[in-house]
């Protein structure tokens, strides 16, 4: 999923209709785009100056370039693609797992580079790119030992820093950390399928605090988008093994914040009491019509900016 001129755009796996389209105010389904061809659905992200959406198609080796008003085309790869970002120069950052790389293409599939990542970096599946030339990496395999997340030189030659290591339930290990989200501040939001979590971490890549936990998925995060300007966190939680199966939750970042201060108050203790969940999660499979827009009955209705009150749907 991603975010663009106050929409949301959600990718499903469908033959048609693959990829929805939210107000981002009313999370009200406007309509949706059919992309051909669109065979290995992968990951999505944006562009907004160029107003368009990438999408990394693995099974046909492929990025699909989509504008908004839902013209496609298509550039190959010619290396299976995993996940997908924007730089700073509207470049296509497009990480390929098995070949242990980033490609870098201009927005009409140019090929600007080949980076070569580390050999211990194994398995990569999404990269971006910060504002000093670095990359952050997150990288895991079910059977490899290591499964970290890492600050990379420009050159993609070095690991500056690291975080994680063998496979663990610990608040320094990750269970395939698979999808990232940076602020302006570098600032990293890291997804971790199998601990059902979404970890932040300092520009240094330590470790600051539990930003979401197992108990707001109804099944595993699999991806993050972040919209600093609404102060919003977007995960998606899909059903392992069931691609019709999957929902968007959204969060309030302002609430998310407040909550963990409140838990690290040795004042107030550490429990998660009842009303004070950053989060309800609301499913379309339990009869909510997408068209009609998120329930907020007893709720606060949602807004941009900071509010008091979180704002959670599910897509």
């Amino acid at each position: 999923m991603t975010s663009l001129g106050g929409r949301l755009y959600v990718l499903r796996s469908k033959n048609e209709d693959q990829v929805e389209v939210y107000d981002i105010k009313t999370y009200k389904l406007q309509h949706c785009l059919t992309v051909p061809n669109l065979r290995g659905l992968f990951d999505m992200t944006s562009c907004a100056h160029f107003l368009c959406l990438y999408i990394t198609d693995a099974a046909s080796k492929c990025v699909h370039r989509v504008e908004v008003d839902g013209e496609a085309t298509t550039w190959p790869i010619n290396d299976i693609p995993c996940g997908i970002s924007v730089n700073a120069n509207c470049n296509v950052l497009a990480v390929c797992g098995a070949a242990q790389k980033i490609k870098e293409f201009t927005s009409h599939g140019d090929l600007v580079r080949d980076i070569a990542l580390p050999n211990d970096l194994v398995r990569p599946s999404h990269a971006i790119q910060l504002g000093s030339g670095e990359f952050i990496v997150c990288h895991a395999d079910v059977d490899n030992p290591v499964h970290r997340v890492c600050k990379i030189s420009a050159d993609g030659h070095r690991i500056v820093h690291s975080h994680g290591g063998g496979p663990g339930t610990d608040l320094d290990q990750y269970n395939v950390p698979t999808y990232l989200a940076v602020d302006s501040n570098e600032t990293v939001f890291v997804v971790d399928v199998g601990n059902k979590r979404v970890t932040l971490l300092s520009p240094k890549l330590t470790h600051v605090c539990q930003m979401v936990s197992s108990n707001h998925f109804k099944w595993f995060p699999y991806r993050v988008h972040l919209d600093s300007h609404r102060q919003r966190l977007y995960v998606a939680d899909n059903k392992v093994g069931d691609s019709n199966a999957g929902r968007v939750v959204v969060f309030s970042l302002y609430n998310i914040g407040r909550e963990n201060n409140r838990r690290c108050d040795p004042s107030t203790g550490h429990d998660h009491k009842a009303g004070s969940d950053p989060g309800e999660s609301l499913d379309h499979s339990e009869g909510h019509d997408p068209n009609e827009g998120p329930d907020h009955s007893g709720g606060p209705e949602p807004n941009d900016g900071l509010d008091p009150g979180a704002c959670v749907t599910a897509l």
